[in-house]
């Protein structure tokens, strides 16, 4: 029983006191009705998970007028607010810039190799001066743990895959970037929406870092892990593919920012401990303008 049907069924009995002609065995007749109406109603509330004993504990602890004494009518006012339940923490919502700094705080730590065969490619991690609020090693362990996945790049053999720190010689550098910046790096000016890979450079847009894109419907997890393998994907030399089946997972290669056209999102190269591609190609989605 809800706290509004509550409530009516009190008012309802008051009406019924301030009725003219009502004899004390009339009250008490009333009285047992509403005791078991409140018992059913009781009933009803536990089948349906409802804490009863919360929505009325203050109406029992006050005391009952006697029963031949009228009821004085309640004076017309609104019911006082029920507080709600404290909402349950929520991550910290990352802020950037639009253009940042053009500078670079790289992260010093060196990593395990990832895999067990084939090229090794090592690989630093770096993050543009303005977005405070993203820690550069604490990116590179991010980003070390998704290169290193066993649903990864490096899971079937081909390649190894290894995090140095800024003194090493390094075969691509991961740069988280401002949206300015990633449009002059990946040399698209009207682009300040998505991640690209140019040359050596894998540049992760902090704006998708931070918020993702719908399709992903906020699993801003599952997403990083997708963009983060979509552009190393391309410095390993795999180009753009196509939705292979719908309902079906979307490869790796596909550009799940833009668009799934019927697959499922999916972060992940490997299924099954083999490289699961699609169609060779592109969609001719439009790029958003921005955030």
């Amino acid at each position: 029983m809800s706290t509004l049907t509550m409530s009516e069924s009190v008012d309802r009995g008051r009406h019924r006191g301030r009725r003219r002609g009502v004899t004390p065995a009339g009250v008490l007749t009333a009285v047992l009705v509403l005791a078991g109406l409140a018992a059913g109603g009781a009933v009803v509330a536990q089948r349906q998970g409802v804490d009863l004993g919360a929505l009325v504990g203050d109406v029992r602890r006050r005391p009952v007028p006697p029963a031949a004494a009228a009821v004085p009518p309640a004076s017309p006012r609104a019911a006082a607010p029920v507080p709600l339940a404290s909402a349950a923490p929520t991550a910290p919502v990352l802020r950037y810039p639009q253009r940042g700094t053009g500078t670079w705080r790289t992260a010093t730590a060196q990593g395990a190799v990832a895999g067990r065969g084939g090229q090794l490619l090592r690989y630093r991690v770096a993050v543009e001066g303005g977005i405070d609020d993203v820690d550069p090693e604490r990116f590179g362990r991010d980003v070390a743990v998704v290169l290193a996945d066993r649903r990864g790049w490096t899971a079937d053999g081909r390649w190894r895959l290894q995090r140095v720190g800024a003194d090493a010689a390094a075969d691509f550098t991961v740069l988280l970037t401002t949206p300015v910046t990633r449009s002059e790096l990946c040399g698209d000016t009207s682009d300040r929406y998505t991640s690209c890979r140019n040359g050596d450079r894998v540049v992760i847009n902090v704006a998708r870092w931070a918020r993702g894109v719908p399709d992903f419907r906020g699993d801003l997890g599952t997403y990083r892990s997708y963009v983060l393998n979509h552009e190393v994907g391309h410095r390993l030399g795999r180009g753009h593919e196509r939705c292979p089946a719908a309902g079906g997972p979307a490869p790796v290669m596909q550009q799940q920012t833009l668009g799934l056209h019927g697959c499922r999102p999916n972060a992940w190269p490997m299924a099954g401990g083999a490289l699961f591609t699609g169609p060779p190609g592109e969609y001719d989605d439009p790029v958003p303008a921005g955030d």
